[in-house]
């Protein structure tokens, strides 16, 4: 979609804090990208967001690195200023800039994007609905270590509950949970839509894929240097929740499936995929090397090992991605820290219903105008 006008790409600037990556943060770099040629991501530094927001579930380092490997994605910038400017857009030579159609503002309330919109440097794209990290962190909140029945000071109160799930008091649009709706269109969307030449090495990893994390990434990335197109088999929810536990999957099916089609070293995801990697299933997408990372390799229903197959053939990779992050330790991370992320929830949706009021008003006021003339 180059700028015929001025012979060059449109080169498009986003940015934001990326904290704990998810879906809707690929479908809007997704739908920034079809703005224009090429994307560039500034991301923000733990500092910035601390100062705005409140503490980040995960560090600028493994933010950066997630942001990396979405596969829309064109170039990063680390450290990025939190107010987006002309002249950060000018620095990258960017034609314009593009946020979702939700507000971000800074500690003082500030539309963080009010200069490049008074310049006319701005565009606007539709916010996934859904979900949103407050929505994921808010699951997270309702569980324990212990896999995870409350007792005592772990249960939240009724307005802590109210403010990580969808209640009936007045809400935030922006951040208030609301069911997300997978639609075939969304899953062709994030498809890669290749098929696997003549000759590729086929790589097949499994497993649940829940919360899509730096240890996720990390494996998928060095999985992927066996072979040349990578399917990911997604396990069940009701699979997933008979060996992680009661309160597992934190995401569905359908959330999970888009959060691994985002990621650049993924080609094709089976959805529902078999716990137990069958010879016939390694013959259907003609499987090369089966490839598992750190996590603990459970057993089947009946007690079996669900590699033995793969295993036999000598098909069979056990490697260590050098991350050991996972989706309980992720858990453990948000707990440990459960009341400054209910303070930074509060915050938030405090913010921003504030600031959609103000919009609301004044959408009002100009359509009684309207109604006047």
């Amino acid at each position: 979609m180059g700028d015929s006008r001025k012979g060059k790409p449109n080169r498009v600037w986003v940015d934001g804090c990326f904290d704990m990556v998810h879906f809707g943060h690929a479908n809007f770099l997704r739908q920034a990208k079809e703005l224009g040629d090429y994307l560039i991501v500034g991301v923000h530094s733990d500092a910035e967001i601390e100062k705005h927001k409140g503490p980040p579930v995960f560090n600028q380092e493994e933010r950066y690195s997630m942001i990396r490997a979405i596969k829309w994605v064109d170039e990063v910038v680390e450290d990025a200023p939190y107010v987006t400017t002309l002249e950060t857009l000018e620095k990258y030579n960017c034609d314009f800039g593009v946020h979702g159609n939700d507000i971000t503002l800074t500690a003082d309330g500030t539309d963080t994007y009010h200069i490049i919109k008074n310049a006319g440097k701005y565009r606007e794209v539709n916010r996934t609905q859904g979900v949103s990290t407050t929505d994921i962190v808010g699951r997270m909140l309702l569980l324990t270590k212990e896999h995870h029945k409350r007792q005592g000071e772990d249960v939240p109160d009724e307005a802590q509950m109210q403010n990580i799930q969808k209640g009936s008091s007045p809400h935030s649009p922006w951040t208030g949970v609301s069911q997300f709706l997978a639609t075939t269109q969304k899953i062709v969307q994030f498809s890669s839509g290749k098929q696997p030449k003549a000759g590729d090495k086929i790589v097949y990893v499994t497993g649940a894929f829940d919360c899509f994390h730096i240890g996720h990434l990390k494996f998928l990335e060095k999985a992927s240097q066996f072979g040349d197109f990578v399917i990911v088999g997604l396990h069940t929810d009701g699979e997933v929740n008979r060996y992680c536990g009661s309160n597992y999957p934190i995401m569905n099916v359908h959330e999970r499936v888009l959060s691994v089609l985002a990621c650049k070293y993924v080609h094709e995801v089976v959805i529902g995929a078999p716990f137990t990697v069958s010879a016939e299933m390694m013959d259907y997408f003609k499987v090369d090397v089966v490839v598992h990372g750190n996590s603990q390799v459970f057993s089947d229903a009946h007690g079996n090992d669900p590699y033995d197959v793969p295993k036999k053939a000598s098909k069979f990779k056990l490697i260590d991605s050098g991350n050991y992050m996972t989706t309980a330790k992720l858990v453990d991370r948000i707990i440990e820290h459960r009341k400054l992320y209910i303070a930074r929830n509060k915050k938030k949706e405090a913010k921003e219903l504030k600031a959609y009021e103000a919009f609301r008003k004044s959408q009002q006021h100009i359509n009684g105008q309207c109604g006047d003339s």
